[in-house]
Parts: C-alpha cells; structure tokens; sequence
C-alpha cells in the first residue's frame, strides 16, 4: 500500500494547481479534494501496516502543532461553526506534510514530487491560455482578466510563481530530457500565463521568481542565462501583441498601488485586522473568523497570511508560522549549490504572495512545505544511516538513503519509481 500512497500523492501533487478547474459540485468538490480524500483513505491503514514509521521532524511537527492550536480555538470561538468548518479545511490542506514526510524515503520519490508539481503547472498554465484565446468576445469588450473556468486570477498567478525556480532546478539537474524540455518550456509559457492574469501581487511574485530562475540558469551555465533572457525579449515582443492594452495597463497601475498605500483596498481590511488584532492579542478570536472581528463583510478575506493569524489565532499562531518558516530556511540552508537556491527563491516567493493574499488555507502552500520537509530529511551524510524508528525492531536504514543524497534525485537511480 505504500506505493499505493506514493502515486496517489504524486497525483495530488499534479492536480492541485490546476484543482478549480474540474469540480464536481457538493459533496465531490474539486478534483485535488476527491484525490486527497482517497490519499487519506489509503495512506492512514498503509501507515498503521508499516512496521516502522519515520522519526519526527521539526517542520513536520511545528505544522502539526499548528494545526493542533487552530483547532483548539474552537474553544473560545466567537463562531464556533465557522470555525468548525475551518479545521475541516485545515486537515484536508495541511495533511499532505505528514504524508510526504512519512512516505516519501528516497531522493528518487523528491524528484517526483517536483516533476508533478510542474506537470500540474504547466496544466494550469495551459488553461489560463486557453481561457485567453477562447475569450475573443470578451477582449473586444475590455476584458483584462483572463483564467480557466473557475480559477481565481490571483491564485492562479501564486501557483505558477512558486513553480519557476522548481522549473530552472529541473532544467538544469534532471536527468531525463523529457523533462528537461518541460521545464524549458514552462518557464515562457508559465511567465505569459500570469501577465495574463492581470493579478498585481502575482506579477510582483513573477518578478521575483523569475530573477531567481535566471540566477539559477546563470551559475549552472552562463550560456543558459543568455538563451533564456532572448527568449524573454521574444516573449515580451509577442505578448506586447497578443496580450489586451487593459491587461498591461492594470500591471502599471502597481507603482501607484504603493505610492497610494491602497493596495485595493487592501490596507483598510489589514488596518481594521490590526485593530480586532489589539483586541485580542494572545490567542485570537478562533479559525476563520477575521471578516466578523474586524467588522468586515462575509466575503471579505485577510488578503495576509500573517495578519490573518494575528486575528484568528493571536500572536500563539504567528509565532508556530514564523517557526516553520525559520525551520524551512534551516533546511535549504543545509542544501547547497543549485537546489539551495531554488528553494531559496520559493521560499521568497511564498513570502511575497503571503503578503498579498490568504494562502494559510491553500493546498500549494502545504505541498510546498512538504518539499521543505523533504530537503530536511535529505541533508544528511551518505555514510550515515538515516535513522528511522521501528515498532518491533531496532533502528533500519532504507538502503537507498545510505548511497544517495539529494543532488541524487536529479540523477538515474533504481529506486525510482515510474
């Protein structure tokens, strides 16, 4: 069953970016919800038949303890069934750290994971084209905006963003062509899609995750760096062409954006989340209540994933997110060279969109931490036995940790699985 769960992991991996477009409606839901609720299904009996289980780590815990707190402000609630509602949610998100760390064991399984998230990537890249070209109507009438069915623009843009750097490693590491090309392409055809989107915050998160990709290209090979920034000018040119005036005038509304400090309308949501914030400053006013204590309408979100902590769960939450973020960056900082700095700049990226939206909630937030769980538990010294604690049996060693490290994963090894 554990290969089981693997694929279906890997699977998940691969629809999440691209989740709201194929939903089913209540009680099925998106697509990336029916394939995590049959990786639950499978992955809690194929852990409890394991004869052994992994040794915790410190990411894997704190997003435990996390979760654990959230929930606990069920307790003082000021809306216990939203906040009901809001653990649900929180499960079905945050679960995917524990089952990578518990069933993800080689390198190979790592570099799987990566190839899926851009698989899922260049899926949703894809679609948010289509939904370009297929929208020839709505361009004669002004449209600015443009996604796939059901996606949200700005979600849409935060997905594709934290992709490039993954995308630059994979093309300059991967041992397959294959995907070498992929990742190649993705790189154009993702930066397009989120111009496309017209999502400000996500255009500043591309800026970042790109300059972080050529970084990356540049100290592989300078040749690399030098192909990709004239494939940069040669997609400039085109989409200069292709893409409406009214999508580029609202990025050039961004600079204004700061000099107004109104963000649209986001400073007067984060200025009311800092007053119910003074209110309440230990432990919150309980999961997914900010837009009832800071006196906003229902469908108004936190648009920051900090202050949206601040006020759900007090400075208690905040201090368990600074924490995984500290934990994270401990973990790249064990790698080195080129996956030091693509996970670098994804964790950047993350930071920026976070600032920008509400992403505590998200299933590529948690899968992203999956990853930084994972570069933990492969900064190990080959010649050391990653330790592993068994039920029955004294400390086992999976034989292909002792002979790989993680450059390993973005090399030819028999443990791979297809």
């Amino acid at each position: 069953m554990s290969r089981l769960t693997v694929a279906l992991l890997l699977l998940y991996a691969f629809a999440v970016p691209w989740q709201y477009a194929l939903d089913l409606g209540e009680p099925l839901g998106n697509v990336a919800r029916i394939v995590g609720a049959i990786l639950l299904i499978v992955a809690i009996p194929a852990a409890i038949a394991r004869n052994r289980w992994n040794g915790p780590g410190a990411l894997p815990v704190l997003v435990l303890a996390l979760f654990l707190y959230l929930s606990a402000t069920y307790l003082w609630s000021i809306d216990p069934l939203t906040t009901l509602d809001k653990i649900r949610a929180y499960f079905q998100v945050m679960m995917v750290v524990w089952v990578g760390w518990e069933f993800l064991e080689t390198p190979a399984h790592f570099r799987n994971l990566l190839r899926a998230l851009l698989l899922g990537s260049i899926v949703l890249a894809a679609l948010t084209l289509s939904g370009f070209t297929s929208a020839a109507a709505a361009v004669a009438t002004e449209q600015a905006r443009f996604t796939a069915s059901g996606q949200d623009p700005n979600d849409v843009a935060r997905f594709l963003d934290l992709i490039f750097p993954i995308a630059a490693l994979l093309v300059a590491e991967d041992d397959r062509l294959f995907f070498r090309a992929l990742a190649a392409l993705y790189l154009p055809l993702g930066l397009l899609a989120v111009v496309l989107t017209a999502s400000r915050g996500g255009f500043l998160g591309a800026t970042v995750a790109f300059l972080v990709a050529l970084f990356l290209l540049a100290r592989w090979k300078r040749a690399a760096v030098g192909i990709a920034s004239f494939l940069l000018a040669a997609l400039a040119t085109a989409a200069f062409f292709l893409v409406p005036p009214e999508t580029f005038a609202r990025l050039a509304t961004i600079p204004g954006q700061f000099a107004s400090l109104d963000f649209n309308d986001r400073f007067a949501i984060w200025t009311a989340g800092g007053q119910a914030f003074a209110r309440a400053p230990w432990f919150g006013y309980g999961a997914g209540n900010y837009s009832l204590a800071a006196g906003l309408s229902a469908e108004d979100t936190a648009h920051n994933t900090f202050m949206a902590l601040l006020v759900m769960g007090g400075l208690v939450a905040a201090v368990l997110l600074v924490a995984i973020l500290i934990v994270a960056l401990h973990a790249i900082l064990r790698r080195s060279g080129l996956v030091r700095i693509a996970f670098l700049g994804v964790l950047l990226v993350w930071i920026v969109t976070a600032n920008v939206g509400s992403v505590e909630e998200n299933r590529m937030t948690w899968l992203i931490f999956a990853c930084f769980a994972l570069l933990d538990r492969f900064a190990v010294d080959p010649d050391l036995p990653h330790r592993r604690v068994g039920r029955t049996a004294p400390l086992q060693q999976p034989p292909a940790m002792v002979t790989e490290k993680l450059s390993g994963a973005f090399t030819p090894s028999t443990s791979e699985l297809a």
